[in-house]
């Protein structure tokens, strides 16, 4: 599938959270076959203030590509200047713009998922950021702001006519927040309202929701977001099941679920430092628990690391309870 002038050779795309996707995380996801990633969010103040943590945010890994750099705001000449600053510290294959962040700090004040009140102004902004780079420029929307005012058509259509090359849809209103259902047929109208490629999000947790979110709307790509928190292997999976008729693979083992934490953490601490890295490795770690033996004790315990040899030893344990418990089974199948 082609994105402006960029060819991009997978359904499947990574989806920009907060506190989740650094380049680290995104370059797992990659690795296990997602086609597309994209930065946290940046705020495009920030970015004409120079500030230096926002611009460490737009760091790529190595030989990361498709990338979209994604950048938020209500100003349409800040986010002008911010889509320049952007391209140049990211390297970035697309300037993304964010109109779908629900978070107070974010839409309080009038930018994400607030400037879906106001379609003429995302389409001013796309116009804006447009002018001042040749990269191709997406966007995120949700369905709308409130059940009472579900838009995503009106402002989808109004930004491809400034001159979106993409629009990404995620099936919930601002007011949903992350909770209820989402709305795929939102997203399928938006694909039929709309001639540049469209997106999916929303309740994409596996590969068979992830063709059933295909199907059911038509869109492009799916972009998945939470259902690749603690399991960056759901792109594998999903890749195998559009490629190979509906193929289910078998989730990871404990030894290769293992591997891939202390890897991803490898690679935190060499992004971050090892102090603020496991600071924010307890909630990956936990992340990646879930479901195993003893998972409430360990999840505890991820949630006090401070170092790296407190991670190998709660892996230890947890590699060891997961061995006597299939022991345990062994023995009991015996009897």
């Amino acid at each position: 599938m082609r994105i402006g002038t960029v060819e991009i050779n997978s359904q499947l795309a990574l989806a920009p959270m907060a506190g989740v996707t650094d380049a680290a995380f995104r370059e797992l996801c990659a690795s296990l076959g997602a086609g597309l990633t994209c930065t946290e969010l940046v705020s495009s103040k920030a970015l004409c203030y120079q500030d230096k943590k926002s611009r460490t945010l737009l760091a790529p890994f190595p030989g990361e590509h498709p990338m979209q750099a994604q950048i938020f705001g209500s100003d349409p000449v800040c986010m002008e200047e911010a889509a320049a600053i952007a391209r140049q510290v990211s390297g970035a294959d697309f300037i993304d713009i964010n109109m779908g962040c629900p978070v107070p700090k974010v839409a309080g004040n009038g930018a994400g998922s607030a400037l879906m009140k106001d379609p003429a102004k995302c389409a001013a902004i796309v116009a804006a950021v447009k002018r001042n780079t040749d990269l191709p420029v997406t966007v995120k929307i949700r369905a709308g702001w409130d059940k009472e005012h579900k838009n995503a058509v009106e402002v989808a259509k109004a930004c491809e006519e400034a001159g979106a090359a993409a629009i990404a849809v995620h099936g919930r209103t601002r007011d949903q927040m992350y909770m209820g259902r989402a709305d795929w047929d939102i997203i399928r109208q938006v694909k039929q309202a709309v001639q540049v490629p469209v997106i999916g999000n929303g309740d994409v947790v596996d590969a068979q929701s992830a063709c059933q979110l295909l199907d059911a709307t038509g869109c492009d790509m799916v972009l998945v977001g939470r259902g690749a928190m603690g399991n960056p292997w759901v792109f594998r999976q999903i890749n195998a099941y559009l490629r190979d008729s509906c193929t289910i693979l078998p989730p990871p083992g404990i030894a290769e679920r293992i591997v891939v934490i202390r890897r991803h953490m490898d690679a935190l601490c060499a992004l971050k430092g090892e102090q603020r890295a496991m600071r924010e490795a307890r909630k990956h770690v936990g992340w990646y628990l879930h479901g195993v033996r003893g998972a409430a004790q360990f999840r505890r315990r991820a949630g006090e690391l401070s170092t790296l040899e407190d991670l190998d030893r709660l892996l230890g344990d947890v590699y060891a309870a997961a061995q006597q418990e299939r022991d345990t089974m062994e023995k009991e199948c015996l009897v």
